[in-house]
């Protein structure tokens, strides 16, 4: 019996796409499976411009939820980050059918938005890599990592750490501060939270950790990894402390665990971290 194609939608919730770029990841994914290579589907609003966005919000809300509802798909998969998921996430969120409910969704950044409340609506979310990433250095070993992923479920894909068997969830540092206090904040008792971050001041980090472990329902988590927190900014005047003694402060002040380091971030060594307890 022939194997079942796995059909993955990309949506664009945030930033625009590149077509060129499009084309790439579907040539690697032509080349890494052969025999039966997913069938990587784009939808055409992704490709719109409307300022900082892929279209506007009515028109970005309109792809993801093409993708999402629509039962032929057994996956969606974020094409990118940037930021705008916030101004659809409310509206998306409201109009999920049973499809979308029964899909794969992965991606991070700007994408941990709409994530968060997918997770929270019992969907399968992963934090992991997006479309986008080809064009970083050694960006197909992420693309490669997704797709093994998204396609077979391969365990050497997981964010290591996830092997002791507890519930996680990941996400950019800011991206959760934003999220902490919406409707968006999904419930993340006893799960290991990871962070990581990107192009930020080691003070900005520091401001937002003290909004993150401050909040009554994070302080219910089982522990915090550290990501990898790249391209720090440099300030005119040294903060005097890494992002780690930064994170490791304010978990101690909190009474959060501080359980190490995760291999996650805004890189292509980004890991992928299946929200929950991992069943596979």
């Amino acid at each position: 019996m022939a194997k079942k194609t796995v059909r993955i939608g990309i949506v664009a919730a945030s930033s625009p796409f590149e077509r060129e770029t499009a084309d790439r990841v579907a040539a690697l994914a032509d080349a890494l499976f052969p025999d039966n290579p997913p069938e990587l589907v784009v939808h055409p609003h992704s490709f719109r411009r409307h300022g900082h966005f892929a279209g506007t919000d009515a028109e970005r809300a309109e792809a993801f939820l093409a993708i999402a509802n629509d039962p032929g798909f057994d996956a969606l998969w974020f094409a990118r980050g940037g930021y705008g998921a916030c101004r659809i996430a409310g509206d998306v969120l409201d109009r999920l059918d049973a499809p979308a409910r029964a899909k794969t969704y992965l991606g991070y950044s700007d994408a941990g938005m709409l994530l968060a409340g997918l997770y929270m609506a019992g969907c399968a979310v992963a934090h992991g890599p997006m479309c986008q990433d080809i064009v970083r250095g050694n960006g197909d070993a992420a693309i490669e990592r997704a797709l093994r992923w998204l396609v077979a479920r391969d365990a050497d894909t997981l964010e290591p750490s996830l092997a002791d068997g507890r519930p996680a969830a990941a996400f950019n540092m800011i991206t959760l501060s934003q999220i902490l206090g919406t409707p968006l904040q999904p419930d993340l008792r006893h799960h290991v939270l990871m962070l990581e971050e990107v192009s930020e001041y080691l003070y900005k980090i520091d401001r937002t950790m003290h909004h993150v472990t401050a909040n009554s329902e994070i302080r219910k988590v089982a522990g915090i990894r550290l990501g990898r927190c790249s391209d720090i900014i440099e300030n005119d005047t040294d903060f005097g402390m890494t992002a780690e003694e930064i994170v490791r402060e304010w978990c101690g002040r909190s009474g959060i665990s501080f359980l190490g380091a995760a291999d996650i971030g805004h890189d292509a060594a980004n890991r992928i971290v299946p929200f929950g307890r991992r069943t596979q």
